[in-house]
This record gives C-alpha cells, sequence and structure tokens, in this order.
C-alpha cells in the first residue's frame, strides 16, 4: 500500500472510507470523526465508484451503508471480500435496519461489524479505532514479512555467491602418472571442509583435508583461512615438506581463542615422486586409506594421534610415513562421509565404510559420486547432515 506501508508503524494513519448516496450522512459522519487525531477521511456518494476509490485511498475500514440505488450494499460488501487488496479491510455495514436476518447476511457476505445508522459518536469512533487497529496489525505484520523475505532473498544470494567462491578455490581434478578427483558436497550453503594439492617443485606434491568444527559462514570462513594460507605457501620458516612443522605453525596461527572458538581437523601428507614415499601427520582427523593394487588386502590406515588443530596452545605432531607402490590409490575424507545414522538407529562406523571403496571406483566424471550414493541410500536420504567430501589419488 503506497500511503500506509512504511518502515515505522506509527505512521499508519487511521483512514476511512464512508460509502452512502446521502450526502447528509456523509457530512454527519465527517464531523463525528473529524475531533479523531491521525484520522483521514474520504467519502463516496456513488456505489458505482465505491471499488475504485477504495483501491485508490486504501482505507483502513470502510463505512457501508446498505440501502443504495444501482448497486445495493450487500453486493458492495461481497465485492470487497472478493478483492485481493480490499478483502482483508475491515468493512463496517451501516443500516436502518435491525433485523437479524440482514445481519446474518451482511456477516455471510464479508462484513466486519454492523451499526444501526447514525451510531453514537462515542461507539462509532471506539469501533472505527478498534478495527482499523487490527487492521494496521495486519498491514505491519506484512510489512515485517516481506521486509523478511526481502532479506532472505538477499541472504540466499549472498550465500550462493559464498558458496561459489568456497568451490572456485577448490583445485581442480588431475590426470597423469598421478591422477587426483574428487566429490564434495556441502549440507548447508557454505560448510566447513576444504582440501587441496599443490606440488612444491618437481618431487614434492602436498595433499591436505580440513573440517573445520560447526558449519555455515563462520565456518567456511576459517576453512577458506586456511587453505588459502596452505595453498599460499605463507607459513614462514616452515618447511611445507615437513608435515609436523606444518601442523604445528598451523596450530599457532589458528588458535580457537583467536578465532571465535572454532578449530578443525587435518590430515596433511607430502608425496616424494623420488622415492616413492608418503609422509603425513594428522590432527583430530579421520586416517587416509591406503588400498594397494590388488586390494587383496585391507587397506593401510594412515593417521597419528593428535588433538584438532587450534584446540591446545602447545602440541606436538608426529609423522608417519607409507610406501606408495605403483597403482596404489589413497582417499582423504572428511568424517561427514560416514558418520551418518543407518536403519537400526546407529551411527555407521569407519570399518563399515572401508569396504565401499574397496574395488577401484569408476574412471567416469561421476565415478566418484557412486559412493555419495551408495551411502545416501544407506541412510535412506542423499542430503547429509555434515559436509560430504571425498579425495582419491590414484599413483598409475
Amino acid at each position: 500500500m503506497s500511503n500506509n506501508t512504511v518502515s515505522d508503524s506509527t505512521s499508519f494513519a487511521i483512514r476511512v472510507l464512508l460509502v452512502d448516496d446521502q450526502r447528509m450522512v456523509g457530512e454527519a459522519v465527517r464531523r463525528i470523526l473529524a475531533t479523531e487525531p491521525n484520522l483521514v477521511y474520504q467519502y463516496c456518494k456513488s456505489p458505482e465508484e465505491a471499488v475504485a476509490t477504495a483501491e485508490q485511498f486504501e482505507p483502513t475500514v470502510i463505512l457501508q451503508d446498505l440501502v443504495m440505488p444501482g448497486i445495493d450494499g450487500m453486493s458492495l460488501v461481497a465485492l470487497y471480500n472478493e478483492h485481493p487488496k480490499l478483502r482483508d479491510v475491515p468493512t463496517i455495514v451501516l443500516s436502518s435496519q435491525e433485523d437479524p436476518l440482514v445481519k446474518a447476511e451482511a456477516f455471510s457476505k464479508g462484513a466486519t461489524d454492523y451499526l444501526v445508522k447514525l451510531p453514537d459518536p462515542i461507539e462509532l469512533l471506539a469501533r472505527v479505532r478498534h478495527h482499523s487497529k487490527g487492521y494496521i496489525h495486519l498491514l505491519e505484520r506484512n510489512a515485517a514479512f516481506e521486509a523478511l523475505a526481502e532479506n532472505q532473498r538477499i541472504l540466499a544470494l549472498e550465500l550462493a555467491e559464498a558458496s561459489d567462491y568456497v568451490r572456485s578455490l577448490l583445485p581442480a581434478p588431475i590426470t597423469g602418472d598421478i591422477a587426483i578427483r574428487w566429490d564434495f558436497e556441502s549440507c548447508s550453503s557454505v560448510g566447513g571442509d576444504s582440501f587441496g594439492y599443490h606440488w612444491i617443485d618437481d618431487d614434492y606434491l602436498v595433499l591436505y583435508l580440513l573440517d573445520v568444527c560447526g558449519h555455515g559462514v563462520g565456518a567456511a570462513l576459517l576453512s577458506v583461512s586456511v587453505m588459502n594460507t596452505l595453498s599460499g605457501r605463507s607459513l614462514h620458516d616452515v618447511d611445507l615438506r615437513e608435515p609436523d612443522q606444518v601442523l604445528e605453525e598451523l596450530n599457532v596461527i589458528f588458535e580457537m581463542e583467536k578465532h571465535n572458538d572454532m578449530y578443525f581437523t587435518l590430515w596433511y601428507g607430502v608425496y616424494c615422486k623420488s622415492t616413492g614415499t608418503l609422509r603425513y601427520s594428522t590432527a583430530g582427523h579421520p586416517p587416509a586409506l591406503l588400498y594397494s593394487k590388488d586390494n587383496a588386502a585391507a587397506p593401510k590406515q594412515l593417521a597419528t594421534p593428535a588433538l584438532p588443530i587450534g584446540t591446545m596452545p602447545i602440541a606436538n605432531f608426529k609423522v608417519g610415513e607409507a610406501a606408495i607402490l605403483p597403482g596404489s590409490r589413497l582417499y582423504i575424507y572428511s568424517d561427514g562421509v560416514y558418520e551418518i545414522q543407518l536403519d537400526d538407529g546407529r551411527e555407521m562406523q569407519l570399518e563399515e565404510f572401508i569396504p565401499l571403496l574397496q574395488t577401484p571406483l569408476p574412471s567416469d566424471e561421476d565415478g566418484l559420486k557412486t559412493i555419495r550414493h551408495q551411502v545416501g541410500e544407506m541412510q535412506n536420504r542423499h542430503n547429509f547432515d555434515d559436509d560430504f567430501t571425498l579425495v582419491e589419488i590414484c599413483f598409475n
């Protein structure tokens, strides 16, 4: 409503429209209402013009005479009730009749109230105030809902942009002697998982995956900050080829007390191509799974025990080492890939997830997504309560 929709609810005025073919009645009502502050009055003599006048005037209450030439008052009440802009406007019928049947018909057509004209000025003012107050509250509520919907629309757009930005930071899959691909699905607009990989030089390949506690914008911001720190190689006086040094420095930089009490788990590994070895350190993160070419044995679980990054000011991180044979497959992931609720009410355990990766996955573009689909089937839904992140490294 152009005249009534404002940000400050106190500026909603009482707007009274009288539709009555008798000018004398129009003047009498005007005088009664003239004593009321913050009230705007409009008189309409022609019933044919009543709906158009109401659309333009935007009343907070309509006073409607019943007996008029042309269109009768009952028909107008019904028209107001069917009109999308007027159906919620309170309508007070003014009639010279006290007949209960007439009153019942008026209410059945959509009237809000019924007065025998001309009513006592005190009573008319009281009813005008009462019904206008209720309608103004409706206007205020609708305006608040509209503002909320607009804010939610803007927020959704911003979250979508943030999600696109976070995804744009993730590395592209690579092919060749070492092939890397991944499947990532956030449980919310933006999540706390991120990962990366890059060559330090021609011989050393860095691999990492982190999972920030919680979800939403705060977790995503911390996740991106850590990822930028690692990918930008901005850890001073730290050899990125030494996993324990990297985790120790991250633990200092991202102390949870300095980051809104948020912490993160991390798997960090460095593959040396010339020696075929993988050195790694973990901080509260699930173990990477190393499968041999022939899949004859259970995978090696690569993890070193330690608390998540940021939880303790001083922490020591150990380094593990594994030989990487040709044809091996390495999987790093977040706990969201297996911490789901099964049909029997149990939470799925890592040991139940491991067999899903035992057989090499299809090499097509959607090959890794088959795992997410299988896990979704196991929990009978394909939306997850946590971020789903799975990275596959094939040493061909």
